[in-house]
Formats: structure tokens, sequence, C-alpha cells
């Protein structure tokens, strides 16, 4: 909502001013649509030239990602450290093979069954489950598992802001894009040379909304979507940043309640729990 807000507050601004300072809203109107239809037909189609199918529909997908915000919120975070608690512990306790039951068959584990939306997200779910799984494979050297996870998550990170990547090169392309309409609309301008002042200069007003719009849809709108599409998935990289703490303090050798207050440290700051609020929770944790 915050994004819609501020992309109207920007159009306020930026007409309300003009209109005020006894600008007419004619000559904008009657360009537009051409200026537009040159300037976001190139957009697109340089978009389609430079991307894959799959990535297409990724930057698509992403735009519910920009309006919605970040998936993770301070509940989710109390129910991913009370899983990851509940594993550490049931590792610690019961050793690596106790694991099994919850890992191969994760839609069947009373563990996941506790936690719903966590069993859901086939992403976070699965990386648990992998690197538990190797747990019971001797795979135990902290070091190792550290450095493994490290790199599928800077991968995972990095396949992820592709729609940042993909929108800010369009953002910085729009304003070349939109001297190519204002050169069409001067290069229309000089075949009327012979025409009157008045209609000479209401084409190169038309051609002049070119450039204002090239400029705008750049710095008004594709660059900050492209922003906060990036702090958007920078954000949620977090929650995957704890199941990664979590379980390198467990192969440390760090006793369960140790092992969880390393992966809280690495939840956002507005989302954090307090020591006191974790521990209560994960005493209170009852998975039978």
């Amino acid at each position: 909502m915050l994004t819609i807000g501020g992309l109207l507050f920007l159009f306020v601004c930026v007409f309300g001013s003009y209109i005020v300072s006894g600008g007419a809203m004619e000559p904008l109107l009657e360009a537009m649509p051409f200026e537009l239809w040159t300037i976001l037909g190139a957009a697109i189609g340089t978009f389609l030239m430079s991307n894959s199918m799959h990535d297409v529909k990724h930057t698509l997908g992403a735009f519910g990602k920009m309006l919605k915000g970040a998936a993770y919120h301070k509940p989710d975070y109390i129910e991913l450290l009370s899983l990851l608690y509940f594993f550490v512990r049931l590792a610690s306790t019961k050793g690596a093979m106790a694991l099994e039951a919850h890992i191969e068959k994760p839609d069947e584990s009373i563990a996941f069954q506790k936690f719903p939306k966590l069993a859901k997200n086939h992403h976070v779910r699965d990386l648990i489950c992998d690197y538990l799984r190797m747990f019971g494979m001797n795979a135990d050297d902290p070091n190792q598992i550290e450095d493994l996870m490290g790199r599928e998550l800077k991968k995972t990170l990095h396949e992820e802001m592709h729609p940042s990547h993909a929108l800010q090169s369009m953002a910085d392309a729009l304003p070349a894009l939109g001297i190519v309409a204002a050169v069409l609309g001067v290069i229309k301008t000089m075949s009327h040379i012979n025409e009157p002042p008045a209609v000479l200069g209401e084409m190169i007003g038309g051609a002049l909304v070119g450039t204002f719009l090239g400029v705008l849809l750049a710095y008004g709108m594709a660059g900050p979507f492209a922003t906060r599409i990036k702090s958007v998935v920078e954000e949620e990289s977090k929650f995957l940043e704890v199941v990664r703490a979590v379980l390198v303090a467990h192969l440390h050798g760090n006793a369960p309640q140790v092992s969880v207050e390393t992966g809280r440290k690495m939840v956002p700051t507005q989302y954090m729990p307090s020591f006191g609020e974790l521990e209560t929770v994960v005493q209170n944790l009852q998975i039978a």
C-alpha cells in the first residue's frame, strides 16, 4: 500500500504543480498516447529481447511481492525458530537418525504439521530437510556445511534478484527511449516547417512530452520499483539465513537453546523476538 500511496503522491506533485503553475493538460493528453506507445513499446521490446521466458514470468510475479512486501514477519520467525529448536534438540538427545521420520516424509511429520505455514513453504521446508538429511550421512563438518549453505543461499539470492536487475536495466534505458520519441517528434515537426508558428509550437511541445515521459517513467516508476523489489528480496533472504545460523551452530556442538539464540540474532530487527519471548515459546513447545 505504501508503494501505491507513494506513486499517487508522485503524480499529484508532478502534474499538480504543473497545473497550478498555469500549465495546460491538453497538449500532454494529446501527445501522451503516441509517446507512450513509442517509449513503452520499445522498453517492452528490449525487455523481452534481454530475458528468457522464465525471467519474464519471474519479473511479472515480482510485482505482487513489491506491493505485498516481505512474506515473513515476527510470528513466522518465531515458528521457524521453534521448528529448528525441535530438530536440533531431537538430534542432540537421540542422534541424527531420529530426524529421519521427519525429513523423509515431511508431509507426515508431526513437527511440520505443528507449523502448517512452514510445511507449505516448499523452499524453506526442502532447505531444512536437505541439510538435516546430510547430518544423517555423517556430513557434520560445520565449516563445510556453512560454506555449502552459504553458496546455495547466495545462488538463491542472485536468482531472486533478477526481476530487480531487469527493471533497473529498463529504468536506465527509459530516458534514452524518451529521447528517441522526442527526436521522432522533431523529425515530424521539421517536415512541417512551413506551418504557422502556433502549429509548430504545438508539435514541438508534443515532441518534448517524449523526453518528459522517459525521465518520469525511469526515475519515478521503474527505478523505485526495482529498488523496492530488491529490498523485499533481501529482507526475505534473512529467513533462510536463520536456518543456516541454527544448523551450523548445532554442528559446532552448541546446546539447542544456544543454537536457536544464534538464529534469533539473524532475524531483521523489526521482527526479532526478545530473548525472553523465544525462550518461553520453545520451553512450552509441545510436539508429540
